[in-house]
């Protein structure tokens, strides 16, 4: 998925622009979903691409939307970040290559991953 800078701009929030588009953050804790527990699908808020479902949603206490595993491996991208002095796993919409947060190894079971995803990245669509 293809688009310009403009088009982009004119169809996201100025915070969801700088998120996906410039692979921001949100403050922790200041999310719409970090505290979001109702059962439903998480698509990505650029390009409506289903990402995760509430069933893999955990409270993580860091201050951003967790899940332990993601809802179709080939709707998410990963690749090394190595921005802020060490190397993390950013991960991105397979679709439209938004940035949607980064992955981590202490996440709980059965995965033992935690998806730290920006709230700003996301849409919640109900069951």
């Amino acid at each position: 998925m293809k688009k310009s800078d403009d088009e982009w701009r004119q169809m996201l929030t100025p915070e969801q622009y700088r998120i996906t588009r410039q692979a921001g953050t949100e403050a922790p804790f200041s999310g719409q979903y970090n505290d979001h527990d109702d059962a439903g699908i998480y698509h990505c808020v650029c390009c409506d691409q289903p990402l995760f479902d509430s069933a893999s949603k955990f409270h993580s206490g860091c201050g951003w939307p967790s899940y332990f595993d993601e809802l179709d491996e080939a709707n998410i991208t990963q690749r090394f970040d190595d921005s802020l002095g060490m190397r993390r796993t950013e991960l991105l919409c397979s679709q439209c290559d938004a940035h949607l947060g980064h992955i981590f190894d202490d996440g709980p079971p059965p995965t033992g991953l935690r998806y730290c995803i920006n709230s700003a990245a996301l849409v919640f669509k109900p069951r």
